[in-house]
């Protein structure tokens, strides 16, 4: 028998053979076309990141620059020289501690309150049909539109009124009339996003009403409760307008006053002090966010519906 007899022409294999690298020398560039498309969009995110990132490496490097490099003509990436002066004279601050201990307290009360009574008002209208129902869904949403500035004015004058306008509790009062509504229509998506068949499978189960309620929604909605808790706790903790406006007396100042009273309180602009002062307010925050991040981005409804 012949050799040839065996050869790809003879066989009928030539059309495969030479297809298959044609069809890899069309996937090769499209590969190569993704590959670029994701270090672009890579480059690009990374950009970003580094904008939003530089000012906070300038607050710190703000802060530990010596005050005679902080006022000169040419700034620097990095000091010739590190120093904490900064962060230790805020930190031996009586008034600063008073400020924080301020700034707890409402931002504490504030959160509590608004979680709590935001989470209770949430479950009503999503899971009970009652009379003006749509209304009140409609007002939330209305006094959400409404700006804090056009709110500050009233709040002043009644506060003025019944003697409330230098008190924590008062502060207390306000912040929830700008969180609540915030709550109450965030938390409502989260209730309305727990299939009700779940709690009703409970109560076939023989839970009540109360006992579905903390076994069924409550652990489904908590991802939702605590994310909106940390964008309560963040909106509090950074007011200035409304506490501006509230509080005159320093012994009640919380830390964004004392921040503006010491901005307007020296002659000179102390930046390495306004830039501690800022990041030791913010060190809570990030503090309390990395504790809780796995709450927030936990999808448990999703789970509990697949399952």
């Amino acid at each position: 028998m012949s050799s040839t007899a065996f050869t790809p022409a003879a066989t009928g294999l030539i059309d495969s053979e030479t297809a298959t690298p044609a069809r890899a020398s069309v996937a090769r560039p499209r590969f190569r076309r993704k590959q670029y498309v994701r270090w672009f969009f890579n480059l690009i995110a990374v950009l970003i990141a580094v904008v939003w990132i530089f000012p906070i490496y300038w607050m710190l490097l703000v802060s530990i620059t010596p005050i005679g490099e902080i006022y000169s003509i040419h700034p620097q990436l990095w000091p010739s020289g590190v120093t904490w002066f900064a962060f230790s004279q805020v930190l031996h601050d009586p008034d600063f501690w008073i400020a924080f201990r301020n700034s707890a307290i409402v931002t504490f009360s504030t959160v509590v309150v608004s979680t709590f009574v935001g989470f209770l008002a949430a479950t009503a209208i999503a899971r009970f049909r009652f009379r003006f129902r749509n209304s009140a869904i409609v007002l939330i949403m209305v006094v959400q539109m409404v700006p804090l500035i056009a709110l500050i004015v009233p709040l002043f004058y009644i506060y003025s009124k019944i003697g409330l306008s230098e008190s924590l509790f008062g502060l207390v009062i306000g912040m929830l009339a700008l969180s609540l509504p915030f709550c109450i229509w965030t938390l409502r998506g989260f209730v309305a996003g727990v299939p009700a068949d779940l709690e009703e499978a409970a109560m076939v189960d023989g839970c009540t009403r109360v006992g579905a309620f903390f076994r069924i929604i409550l652990p489904l909605v908590l991802p939702g409760i605590v994310s909106t808790a940390i964008y309560t706790l963040i909106q509090t903790w950074t007011e200035f307008q409304l506490t501006n406006f509230m509080i005159s007396d320093q012994n009640h100042f919380t830390l964004p006053l004392y921040l503006n009273h010491f901005l307007s309180a020296n002659q000179m602009v102390l930046y390495n002090e306004i830039m501690a002062t800022a990041l030791l307010m913010a060190a809570p925050i990030v503090v309390l966010f990395l504790l809780v991040q796995r709450q927030v981005a936990s999808g448990l409804t999703a789970g509990a519906v697949k399952g």
